[in-house]
């Protein structure tokens, strides 16, 4: 028996990372997710969450990469988690959210997350991390190139 599956998105723009926060049902509103949803029969995975993206935020996206590991919710259903970067649209909480905010990598522990999205919050803020890293040091190696073709010193 296949497990059913629910899709969210760690959705990255600028550095930052999307937290979207429950409308409902009750005993989750006001807590804050990964935006995504269930898959539809016959769905990929990449599909299902690219759709919800659309019906949710209002939104294009590019799916990245898969976050390692899978986490269990109600009624038999598993959760993963892919990395996304926002192609187009500003989001919007169309569907099932009352409010949404960008993260820095650092400010991840700001928002009450549901538990089972914490891990994946974590992995995805440690990407964000890493990734604005090697930004900063080929930033930091093209300016040294350049100060050297101009005859400068990067000490």
């Amino acid at each position: 028996m296949t497990d059913r599956v629910v899709v969210a998105a760690a959705v990255y723009d600028r550095g930052r990372l999307l937290a979207a926060r429950r409308s409902a049902p009750a005993d989750i509103a006001g807590r804050w997710e990964l935006p995504g949803g269930k898959l539809e029969a016959g769905e990929s995975a990449e599909g299902g969450l690219l759709r919800e993206l659309r019906e949710e935020l209002g939104v294009e996206a590019e799916i990245l990469n898969r976050i390692p590991g899978e986490w269990p919710l109600n009624s038999g259903y598993v959760l993963r988690v892919w990395t996304a970067r926002l192609v187009s649209g500003e989001p919007q909480p169309l569907e099932d959210h009352d409010a949404l905010r960008w993260l820095s990598p650092d400010e991840t522990d700001t928002v009450d997350w549901l538990d089972q999205d914490r891990p994946a919050v974590a992995e995805a803020a440690r990407q964000l991390r890493r990734a604005r890293g090697a930004f900063r040091s080929e930033a930091d190696a093209d300016a040294g190139e350049q100060g050297a073709e101009r005859g400068e010193s990067s000490v």
